[in-house]
Formats: structure tokens, sequence, C-alpha cells
């Protein structure tokens, strides 16, 4: 059994994924970046299970929201390529450190935000996306995280084609992970009810984003994916440090 939220947890449960959801839905990821490491304080059972599970809401929402724009081959070898990085992601949260890895992810997102500040720039091709979509899934299984490897991949895009390319790609990515934890018994009954309870700050932060993405939208999208990124490296590698 999962500890019980308090009121005043609840509230600010609700609130940090409030304040997620607005970010991703205004750049096109980020939400677990900001909900994660807060929701690990206020209650460890809220993670991964069910934040993965407000991750699919807010980013079904999105992806009909923008649907036009979506880069639908992209779409395909993204999640091509997810299916093993998951797989893979399973095996290693029953037979590996947990904070070796992670120390190691965090250092490839900040390796790899690096490189594409310095002006590298990845073409769209199908092997690229295979292996973003890979390490993405790999990262979003393990830590809730894996939105940096395909959106570094989209940085150069315009924001309505990122945000309802990268949304697709989590919606149906993030059903794989939660299959994936269901098969570890890491996401059962509780965990759902738990994702149920944070769900109106999802709504709040999706219409919130209605008006904030047009903001990210003057010129401001690659520079927003950069920082959120780098920042997402060091989360990851600070989480297990401290």
């Amino acid at each position: 059994m999962t500890e019980p939220l308090t009121p005043i947890k609840l509230l600010a449960a609700c609130a940090v994924v409030t304040i997620g959801s607005a970010l991703q839905g205004s750049v096109g990821f980020g939400s677990a970046l900001v909900a994660a490491p807060i929701l690990v304080l206020i209650n460890p059972s809220l993670v991964p299970g069910p934040l993965l599970l407000c991750s699919l809401v807010l980013t079904g929402l999105m992806s009909y929201r923008e649907r036009q724009a979506m880069d639908v081959s992209g779409l395909k070898w993204g999640l091509v390529g997810r299916l093993p990085g998951t797989l893979v992601a399973v095996v290693v949260l029953t037979n590996v450190p947990k904070k070796e890895l992670m120390l190691t992810l965090g250092a490839f997102v900040l390796f790899a935000t690096a490189l594409s500040a310095s002006g590298l720039h990845l073409n769209l091709t199908m092997w690229t996306l295979l292996s973003a979509g890979a390490l993405s899934g790999f990262m979003g299984t393990i830590s809730s995280i894996g939105g940096p490897p395909m959106a570094l991949l989209y940085q150069n895009a315009p924001g309505a084609r990122l945000r309802s390319t990268l949304s697709g790609y989590f919606a149906l990515g993030t059903i794989m992970s939660l299959l994936a934890l269901v098969a570890v018994g890491r996401f059962g009954r509780d965990e759902f009810w738990s994702a149920l309870v944070l769900l109106p700050g999802v709504a709040i932060g999706f219409i919130l984003s209605a008006r904030t993405r047009q903001l990210f939208d003057r010129g401001y999208t690659r520079a927003a994916v950069l920082t959120i990124s780098a920042v997402s490296g060091a989360m990851v590698i600070l989480r297990e440090l401290l």
C-alpha cells in the first residue's frame, strides 16, 4: 500500500504537476523535470508510475491540439526505437545499481546538450530517430525523464512541430513504459488512484499553456530545449549525489 496523501501534500503535488504541465504544454517536454524531483520528496510512490500516467493524459491532449503540425514519419521511427529501449530498461531496473546508472545517464544528457549548444546539428534520419527513441524510452522508464534525447533532435523545428511530434511520441511511448512497469509490479491499483488525484493539475497546466506556448514560439523554443535538457541532466546527477 502507498502512503496516503494529506490535504497539504495533495495540494502541493497538484501545484507541482500544474507547473510542469504548463511548461511541457509550452515547449513540448519538461513536465517530469519539474515534477519528478519534488513529487519524490512529497511521496516517493508518485514516481514513476503515477507521473507517467499523468504524462499520458497531458501528451494526449497536446497531440490533439496541434495534430496538423505532427511529423508522422519521425514519430514512427522514434516509437520503433523506444520499444527496445523500454525493454532494456526493464532488465536494467532489476539487475543494475540505480545510482551508477542514473549518474551515467545524467552525464550523457549534459554532454549531448553541450554538443547541441556548440552548433552540432543532427539530421532527422531513420537512424538518429531510432537512436533517440531508444535512449528516450530507456531514460523515461527508469527515471520518468525521457524528453531530452528526442527534444534535442527536434530543437531546430518550429514550435508547433516539435510539440506535436514529441507529444505523439510520448503519448504512445508512455503506454509502453506503463505496461513495462505493470509487468514488473511497479504499477497497480494504488499508483492508478494516486495518478487520478493529480489530474486536475494536468488540466490546469494544459489550459495555461494555450497562452504561454505563444511566447516560446517567438524564437525562444531552441533556447528553451537546450536549457531544459541541461537542467534535466544536472537534476538526474544531483538527485543521486545528494
